[in-house]
């Protein structure tokens, strides 16, 4: 007997490659403001995702990144930490969902119902110019690091500063010793220059947890296809994103079929081996276009590959198996 969509769906590892709600789970806006901080323990609808909710929608691991916005720069370490406790104690407060630092730990967590989390930096002035400090991030669990926000860094150069310099020396230090730790290494927000340079120095898989299709839509902050080559050869993969500027530039048509022809191009060009999901549920607004209310609507994506007739296989990989394998390798 076939499987229904949802049995399909409910069958998968699907892993979200990039949040943003370690920032409201810590009490953070993206103003530079402090809030009330974010129970991720109950379900609720203030923000995207919470526990329960990716649950409800089939998620087996999430990835949250902890996030530098530009009113935090000048305490960057401090800030990072601060989203890191805020994490660890709503692990410690639920216990179905648990810090996840290897594949094993998303089987585990497939096999019991509950959900693996992974927790990553965005922006690598949590580091400052110290290995030590991606070393002391790394033993607290963190296992991704975007290199890079927008802006410039010790590492190298944000999407909206593109230059001649894009890597600087002790970006290829961290590379390295990214690579040396078991951490994977993140490229999304680089600008070109820069994304060349660590393809050219990579010696293990890279991905793009969170970019989009630049021959669909022209933006900085996606990828051409040389660029989604080229990670695609390193073992790594693409992760499509749902933030509405890098979908469709017309906010009513940022949708689950508009992502799904993001799916489609970068299928074509690097296969369905090195597609993955990267949503950043919860940073963005509704303002220039929702694909979906929240994390439990996913299932309409997995109900959307069905409809453009990809086998159950490349479905699994797309969903989260991609991002499994390259855990696996790496992690």
């Amino acid at each position: 007997m076939n499987m229904t969509t949802r049995e399909l769906h409910d069958s998968l590892i699907v892993m979200d490659g990039h949040c943003d709600t370690a920032s409201y789970a810590a009490g953070f806006d993206f103003n530079g403001k402090m809030g009330v901080p974010f129970d991720l323990c109950a379900r609720n609808q203030t923000c995207h995702v919470d526990f329960p909710r990716l649950l409800e929608g089939g998620v087996t691991a999430q990835f949250f990144a902890m996030f530098t916005d530009d009113s935090f720069v000048s305490s960057a370490r401090e800030h990072t930490y601060q989203m890191l406790e805020a994490m660890e104690a709503a692990f410690d407060r639920c216990d179905r969902a648990r810090l996840a630092t290897k594949a094993s730990h998303v089987l585990a967590a497939k096999a019991e119902g509950t959900l693996a989390a992974f927790l990553t930096i965005e922006g690598g002035e949590a580091i400052g110019e110290s290995l030590d400090e991606l070393r002391a991030f790394y033993a607290r669990g963190v296992r991704l690091m975007t290199l890079t926000w927008n802006r410039i860094n010790a590492i190298g150069r944000g999407a909206e500063h593109p230059g001649p310099d894009g890597l600087t020396p002790f970006g290829r230090t961290v590379i390295a010793e990214m690579e040396r730790l078991g951490m994977i290494v993140d490229v999304s927000h680089l600008c070109d220059q820069a994304l060349d340079e660590v393809l050219a120095v990579a010696q293990r898989p890279v991905v793009a947890s969170h970019s989009n299709s630049r021959v669909l839509v022209p933006h900085r902050r996606n990828l051409t296809d040389d660029q989604a080559e080229r990670i695609a050869a390193t073992g790594g993969l693409v992760a499509v994103t749902f933030a509405g500027v890098f979908v469709d530039p017309v906010p009513a048509e940022v949708t689950v079929d508009r992502v799904l022809d993001h799916v489609d191009h970068l299928v074509s060009v690097i296969g369905a081996d090195h597609v993955g999901l990267g949503t950043d549920f919860d940073g963005f607004t509704a303002a220039h276009g929702l694909v979906m209310q929240d994390c439990t609507h996913l299932p309409e994506l997995t109900a959307g590959l069905v409809r453009r007739g990809y086998a159950e296989e490349d479905i699994r990989g797309i969903m989260g198996g991609n991002w499994l394998r390259v855990a696996d390798s790496i992690l």
